[in-house]
């Protein structure tokens, strides 16, 4: 089975995010497929997915931290300012962490470890709503 579905998250504030379950309310045919693989794409170059903790909000509170340390922002070395002091290192950000993940899918549920989620990372102050193009590849029941 092949299934492709464009989920739309909704608008969050500037930092990191458990999208998890916002993801899979959007794709009620994963509990169908008995073996697979689910690709998730990010269409947005200031924005990234990436797979971490999903108890302890801290966790996330953390990697804005260290993000921020790491790629600045409001730096005079910066030439790409378009939309703003949060552009380029938006883009750095998502460069870094990544548009995409692969996720096994087994007996209709993402095989997540006990405790990984999925995270969007907004790197901007006003990023908006975000999609995601899902596709889903496996073997139904």
């Amino acid at each position: 089975m092949w299934q492709q579905t464009l989920i739309t998250l909704r608008a969050r504030p500037r930092g990191f995010h458990l999208v998890t379950d916002e993801l899979l309310a959007g794709l009620p045919e994963l509990r169908a497929c008995r073996v697979g693989l689910l690709h998730l794409w990010l269409q947005h170059t200031s924005a990234s997915l990436t797979i971490n903790e999903n108890a302890d909000p801290a966790v996330r509170r953390d990697f804005e931290r260290f993000f921020n340390r790491l790629i600045p922002q409001g730096t005079a070395d910066y030439e790409h300012n378009d939309e703003g002091l949060d552009d380029l290192p938006a883009h750095f950000k998502a460069s870094v962490l990544g548009c995409q993940l692969s996720l096994p899918v087994t007996a209709g549920r993402l095989a997540l470890g006990t405790w990984q989620g999925v995270y969007l990372g907004e790197h901007r102050d006003h990023g908006g709503a975000r999609k995601v193009l899902a596709t889903l590849y496996g073997d139904g029941e």
